[in-house]
């Protein structure tokens, strides 16, 4: 017999996910939906009546949980297969990224409700320590939140400098970060490299580094969220560029079959409201994560925010420079010009990413020329601030000497 989730988007049902017997997937939008002419929840699942079956359905919304170990210590806690994402959406999907929420069939989604906690320091301990154990607070007592992505967190409030746990169907506002184990000083890289960006002109949300006794952790805005008038949060739908192409997020690094750089490139050229803009702001995330030495930067890294009813590209998220830490691979996700190491890269392999006219290449020349001075400017300054709050971390230093050292070979 086969079993159904109805998917809705807001408070819109859209459509069905069926599983059947023999553990396909199915997406069907629902009539009704469709005629009202809304837009599609993905550029890979355009408005039809006829069913995606399993491998578009199964790209999408597999795309909607945790990867690699976190989904498998997810499923391990929940008694379920990590290959059954219809079976895992059933038990966290009420809340994911962007705006969709699953729910068994003819249920109703909640209603919003005040239904939170407010965690001291010693509650806030006892969550960091208990979601290494238990994913997303996954079980039984009112958490349907799931978060794409290999690392821990958590998708929660925050108000009045404390954090919140939300039940009651109220959208969540940030996102919570623990700090990875074996990687020193996580939450301060990622900090370091969300503040430069923002420093440098990236469009990204604020970040910010906190303290539960003397355990850091990392909270970032989500940009998936919209607050209006009177405090009122709204969420926001969007997909990564796996999802928007029909890649599955095992397979989302480029050497694995996942998108390249141009792949992206032309799915904004088709479907942004604002190809150009986002095409260049594309070009200068790629140029940053570069300098800084994020190699992880594949294609779930980069998505797509559905405000009106063509996307545009998302701020920039997950910016880490995995580089300083010898024990992690140097192979970046995505190609620069035809190159996996970072050493092999120069200008002429960036001026791949761009038409081949002497007009394109100067724009990509004086791009990076832009970048790297004001990298070079805001790195130190940055530091010098993070410090002076308290926030001193031996990665600074290793990110500035990233930025040096790169830039050096950036420029001719």
């Amino acid at each position: 017999m086969s079993r159904m989730l109805d998917v809705y988007l807001q408070d819109k049902l859209v459509g069905c996910l069926e599983q059947t017997d023999s553990g396909d997937l199915a997406f069907t939008y629902d009539a009704d939906y469709l005629d009202a002419a809304s837009c599609a929840i993905s550029l890979s699942l355009p408005l039809q009546s006829d069913a995606f079956r399993d491998s578009r359905a199964k790209a999408f919304f597999s795309g909607l949980l945790p990867e690699e170990s976190v989904r498998g210590r997810l499923a391990k806690y929940l008694g379920l297969s990590e290959k059954n994402p219809f079976a895992l959406l059933e038990a966290v999907g009420g809340d994911c990224a962007g705006a969709l929420a699953l729910y068994p069939h003819g249920e109703q989604p909640p209603k919003a409700s005040d239904d939170v906690e407010v965690l001291d320091d010693k509650r806030l301990r006892e969550v960091l320590d208990l979601i290494k154990r238990r994913p997303m607070l996954a079980g039984d007592d009112g958490y349907r939140l799931s978060l794409a992505g290999a690392q821990d967190k958590l998708a929660v409030g925050f108000k009045d400098g404390h954090i919140l746990l939300i039940k009651g169907g109220m959208p969540t506002t940030h996102i919570l970060k623990p700090m990875i184990e074996r990687v020193k000083d996580s939450a301060h890289n990622e900090l370091f490299c969300m503040k430069l960006a923002r420093m440098v002109g990236l469009d990204v949300p604020e970040a910010s580094l906190h303290f539960a006794g003397d355990t850091p952790y990392y909270l970032v805005e989500r940009h998936d969220r919209e607050i209006g008038e009177g405090g009122v949060i709204t969420r926001v739908h969007q997909e990564d560029f796996c999802q928007a192409l029909a890649i599955a997020p095992e397979i989302k690094y480029e050497r694995e079959g996942g998108p390249d750089i141009a792949a992206c490139q032309d799915v904004i050229a088709k479907h942004s409201a604002r190809p150009a803009a986002d095409q260049i702001r594309l070009l200068n995330i790629v140029l940053f994560n570069y300098l800084v030495g994020n190699a992880d930067a594949h294609g779930k890294n980069f998505s797509l925010l559905y405000k009106g009813k063509k996307p545009e590209l998302a701020p920039a998220y997950d910016l880490l420079s995995t580089a300083i830490y010898p024990d992690l691979s140097e192979r970046m996700a995505m190609k620069i010009g035809g190159k996996y190491k970072p050493k092999d890269v120069y200008p002429r392999h960036f001026y791949r990413l761009v038409p081949d006219t002497k007009t394109a290449q100067s724009a990509m020349n004086r791009q990076i020329e832009t970048m790297i001075g004001k990298m070079m400017e805001a790195a130190p300054i940055l530091k010098a601030s993070l410090i002076a709050e308290g926030l001193a971390s031996d990665v600074f230093d290793e990110i500035i000497t990233m930025i040096e050292e790169r830039a050096e070979r950036l420029i001719e």
